[in-house]
């Protein structure tokens, strides 16, 4: 009986559930297994034909999870139940299954092979979304909408520009994913409490020969675990990329408000909107996004409470991290594919962004005309104080800012009015937009180039 919502295939792909699976794992630490029996076998640390079987064996299907559990209902240790279920399939050889290692060398070393494959799934999924924003933001680099602080009308900005912004902040998101993995994807086999004694003077080679059967590094240093605070950056990388998506979506929500309405989600024809209302066309996606990335930033406290247990280990990071680490990764790859979903299916409506800009009655141009003022003498704190005061004047007479403009000595005196006509001409206050696209675009173009390098 499923529980969690990730269980029932609600949120998360199969590839990237299958991996963090109860099966999924199993192989995962098999597979160490294999590898480590492998590196002693060819190091002589146990005989060859052993270390042959051991590998078969743990690669194989023969090792099932039913019996796993049955050991671990037993034991109450589930590196131990894993160990000794292989033991049993190996025969003769099952005695040198986990020589010279501890649970935790396994552990974090399946951990690190599976974040390997999962984050190579959220990695693509991340370049989709910059790809996409990267498309949009060259379509629209001259498609004008007001700008909006505190949620009001600011200056006018270009869709393209927003977009553009959205590019750049989760380029620096994949920047940081491929800064993370060099910390995070590692290998351990150094023992009980990460002196390898266990190995004695065949430690190092073993460890060679081990992370290179399993393409990893090993790891500085460690004690009986891998230092915790490399989990704790990648579940704050995943609450942060995550954040990053709850800001595009709400900004689509805002955007899709019926007063508003200059962008809006996709809408598929036999959709409902509401149990009630049947004309509701809600943003589920982006309010779905929303909803998550909390999720996603509750997970961040028990990772940084992970980072110091007691002496050279304890236990209290593994029951959290059993939700934390998996649940991260999954939900943020479903944010991800939501969000590609997203900004490909978005309507734009430029009428509304043509219609919303005329809103504030040019009060919207009010920076460019006191530096106008202030490009033509007058001191800029003095144009500020009188654009202020024509401003008042505007909303109280319910007059365009351009004919109160017009209309007062101290601005004519100062601008001719072509001048005070190009002000509030938004297409003349936005010639820099497609430098600073471009700009943006360069180095998320650069991002994901090195991404694609490096993968």
């Amino acid at each position: 009986m499923a529980v969690c919502p990730i269980d029932t295939g609600r949120y998360g792909s199969k590839e990237i559930r299958e991996i963090f699976s109860e099966e999924g794992r199993l192989r995962y630490l098999l597979k160490v297994e294999a590898a480590l029996a492998k590196a002693l076998g060819e190091a002589g640390v146990i005989p060859r034909e052993a270390a042959e079987a051991v590998e078969k064996t743990a690669l194989s299907d023969r090792v099932k999870l039913s019996r796993v559990k049955e050991i671990e209902a037993r034991t109450r240790h589930d590196l131990v139940a894993v160990v000794e279920a292989l033991a049993e399939m190996c025969g003769d050889h099952g005695g040198y299954v986990h020589w010279g290692a501890t649970s935790n060398d396994i552990i974090d070393t399946a951990w690190a092979l599976m974040l390997r494959d999962a984050l190579k799934i959220v990695e693509q999924r991340l370049a989709a979304c910059i790809e996409v924003l990267m498309q949009l933001a060259e379509k629209h680099v001259n498609t004008i909408m007001p700008g909006r602080t505190h949620g009001q009308h600011a200056s006018p900005i270009t869709l393209g520009f927003k977009f553009a912004v959205y590019a750049a902040e989760l380029a620096r998101d994949l920047e940081r994913l491929q800064e993370l993995k060099k910390r995070l994807i590692i290998g351990k086999l150094s023992g009980a409490v990460g002196t390898m004694a266990a190995l004695g003077e065949k430690a190092f080679e073993v460890e060679k020969k081990f992370m290179e059967i399993l393409g990893l590094k090993p790891a500085e240093i460690t004690t009986q675990v891998v230092c915790r605070d490399r989990f704790a950056e990648l579940i704050l990388w995943c609450a942060l990329t995550g954040t990053s998506l709850d800001r595009i979506a709400t900004e689509i929500r805002n955007l899709q408000r019926t007063e508003i309405l200059e962008v809006a989600e996709g809408f598929e024809r036999e959709q409902i909107g509401s149990s009630a209302m049947p004309h509701k066309q809600n943003p589920i996606d982006c309010e779905k996004i929303s909803g998550l990335a909390k999720v996603l930033r509750g997970f961040t406290t028990p990772a940084l409470e992970n980072i110091p247990l007691w002496h050279e280990r304890d236990l209290t990071n593994s029951s959290s991290e059993r939700f934390a680490i998996p649940l991260s990764v999954i939900i943020l790859e479903e944010m991800l594919k939501t969000m590609e979903r997203v900004l490909g299916d978005l309507r734009i409506y430029p009428e509304n962004m043509a219609r919303n800009l005329e809103l504030s009655k040019g009060m919207i141009f009010s920076e460019v005309l006191t530096m106008a003022l202030a490009r033509g003498g007058m001191s800029r704190l003095e144009a500020h104080r009188l654009v202020r005061e024509l401003s008042l004047k505007a909303i109280k007479e319910d007059k365009h800012l351009r004919e109160v403009a017009m209309e007062d000595p101290r601005i004519s005196s100062i601008l001719p009015k072509e001048e005070i006509d190009e002000v509030f001409e938004a297409e003349k206050q936005l010639s820099n937009v497609p430098k600073l696209v471009e700009r943006a675009l360069t180095y998320a173009m650069r991002t994901l180039q090195r991404t694609l390098k490096d993968a």
